[in-house]
C-alpha cells in the first residue's frame, strides 16, 4: 500500500507570530514589486498594483506574504540596495498595518532586511542561504526573526549556465544542511529555519524533476521544507513539448502544470508551497491534505 509523507507537526513561535506546520500545508504568496520578474512582467510594480495584489491573496487564502523587490530570475542583473529599499518598504509598510499575518522580505541584502523589519516584515527569504551578505545571518539572529535558506548553484546571472550535478538531491540536502549550521553558527535558532531546495535555481529540467520525484528525502534534514514550483521553466519547457521556446508563465496551461507540480511537492511532504495563485493552490493543498490524513484502511 503507498503512503505518503506526512510533515512533523511543529510550531515556528516568534516576536508574536506563529505557524503551525504539518496539519495542513501553509501557502505562501508572491509579490513581486520589480519590474522584470519572470512571472508577472512587472503587473505589480506600482503602489497600488501591488496593494490590491496582496489584499488579493489575503482574501483567497495566503498564510505568508513574500515581498521581493529584486529580481531573481535566470540572467538577471543586480540593483542597488537604495532601489530595493524604495520598492519593498513602502508595501510592506502598510501590508503590516493592515494584516497580522507574517510578512517575507525576499532578500540577499542585510539593509534591505532590516528596513523591511523595521517596516513590519517578519521572516527574511534568502536565496543565496547568507553566503551573498553575512552581516543578514548575524541579523536575523539579533532580530530572531524566522528565515528560508535556499539552495542556488551559482547567482541568478550564471546559474542556468550549464549546471551539473553527480546526484542533485544528494548535494541539495547536503548543501542545505551545511547552510542551517552557518546559520546557527551566526545566532540563528535551529527551531526558526525553513529550507527550500530551490526549484529552477542552477538547474535543468531533469535536476528539477528528480528533486521533486525525491522530495522526501529533503524532510530527513528535520527542517520544514519550502517548495517554490510556481511557473517554474521546467513546467513551462516540458508543457511546450518540442516547441523552442516555454510557455509564457502566463499560460493556461503553465497554471495547470503548477498544480501538478505543487500536488507532487505536497505528496512528499512540504510543508510551505511558495506560489502566485493562492486560490488555485488553496484548493490543490486542501485536497492532497484531505487525502494524506485519510485512514489507510
Amino acid at each position: 500500500m503507498m503512503s505518503f509523507m506526512m510533515p512533523p507537526c511543529r510550531e515556528i513561535t516568534w516576536n508574536g507570530h506563529k505557524l503551525v506546520l504539518g496539519q495542513r500545508t501553509l501557502i505562501m504568496g508572491v509579490l513581486n514589486v520589480t519590474p522584470d520578474s519572470f512571472s508577472d512582467g512587472g503587473r505589480f510594480e506600482q503602489f497600488d498594483d501591488a496593494l490590491r495584489q496582496a489584499e488579493q491573496m489575503v482574501a483567497d487564502g495566503a498564510d505568508i506574504l513574500d515581498i521581493g523587490g529584486e529580481s531573481t530570475r535566470p540572467y538577471s542583473a543586480p540593483v542597488s540596495t537604495k532601489e530595493e529599499i524604495e520598492r519593498t518598504r513602502p508595501v510592506i509598510e502598510h501590508l503590516a498595518k493592515k494584516y497580522k499575518l507574517p510578512l517575507s522580505i525576499d532578500t540577499t541584502k542585510a539593509p534591505v532586511a532590516e528596513a523591511a523589519l523595521d517596516a513590519g516584515a517578519s521572516i527574511i527569504n534568502d536565496v543565496s542561504a547568507l553566503r551573498h551578505d553575512p552581516e543578514l545571518g548575524r541579523l536575523a539572529g539579533s532580530a530572531g526573526v524566522s528565515v528560508i535558506l535556499m539552495h542556488m548553484q551559482g547567482t541568478p546571472k550564471t546559474m542556468q549556465e550549464a549546471p551539473v550535478y553527480e546526484n542533485v538531491t544528494s548535494e541539495v540536502m547536503t548543501f542545505l544542511a551545511r547552510a542551517t549550521g552557518r546559520a546557527e553558527e551566526m545566532g540563528i535558532a535551529r527551531s526558526k529555519i525553513i529550507v527550500d531546495p530551490g526549484f529552477g535555481f542552477g538547474k535543468t529540467v531533469d535536476h528539477n524533476l528528480t528533486l521533486l520525484k525525491h522530495f522526501s528525502f529533503l524532510t530527513g534534514l528535520g527542517l520544514p521544507v519550502m517548495a517554490g514550483v510556481s511557473r517554474k521553466a521546467f513546467i513551462r519547457k516540458i508543457l511546450a513539448g518540442s516547441e523552442e521556446e516555454p510557455l509564457s508563465p502566463q499560460s493556461p496551461a503553465v497554471a495547470d502544470g503548477t498544480q501538478a507540480a505543487v500536488a507532487a511537492a505536497v505528496m512528499e511532504g512540504a510543508s510551505i508551497v511558495r506560489v502566485h495563485d493562492v486560490a488555485k493552490t488553496r484548493i490543490t493543498t486542501t485536497l492532497i491534505d484531505a487525502m494524506k490524513a485519510a485512514p489507510d484502511c
